[in-house]
């Protein structure tokens, strides 16, 4: 096949694909976000609220935004944290992979997302000492 290496998005290897350039792909990251919730097996974990911790990083094109300065010619950023925000102290689910699921699919909505990756993190009383339970998933647009 004919064309330049491309990054595959989420495996790190790069494919041929005759329209890109390169295998450099650009990435906004939001790390170390912070909200309660209400999420968990136990009936226990419903009851009080719990501290989670998200880190979303999206691949996107951010060569436009480089040159013109332009909001509009990225991803804002305070979008993709309300959405984080939203699933986080919305309806009460289950498990981590839940969340990190509704979060990667309304971020990947949004215009100029190619790929995603989310994890979801928090620290259950039920299982100290742990630093933390954690899910990390990572999805691409169809």
């Amino acid at each position: 096949m004919h064309g330049k290496q491309v990054y595959s998005g989420g495996s790190r290897e790069c494919r041929f694909w005759p329209r890109r350039q390169n295998c450099l792909v650009d990435r906004i990251v939001l790390q170390g976000m912070s909200f309660s919730g209400r999420h968990g097996a136990r009936p226990t974990e419903w009851e009080q609220a719990q501290e989670f911790k998200v880190d979303v990083e999206l691949e996107t094109d951010l060569s436009e935004a480089g040159r013109t300065d332009r909001l509009e010619d990225t991803v804002d950023y305070s979008q993709v944290r309300a959405i984080a925000k939203a699933i986080i102290e919305g309806q009460s689910v289950k498990l981590l992979e839940t969340l990190a699921a509704r979060i990667a699919e309304r971020t990947l909505a949004l215009q100029r997302v190619k790929a995603v990756s989310v994890r979801v993190a928090k620290r259950p009383a039920s299982m100290a000492p742990i630093d933390a339970a954690a899910v990390h998933i990572s999805r691409t647009r169809g």
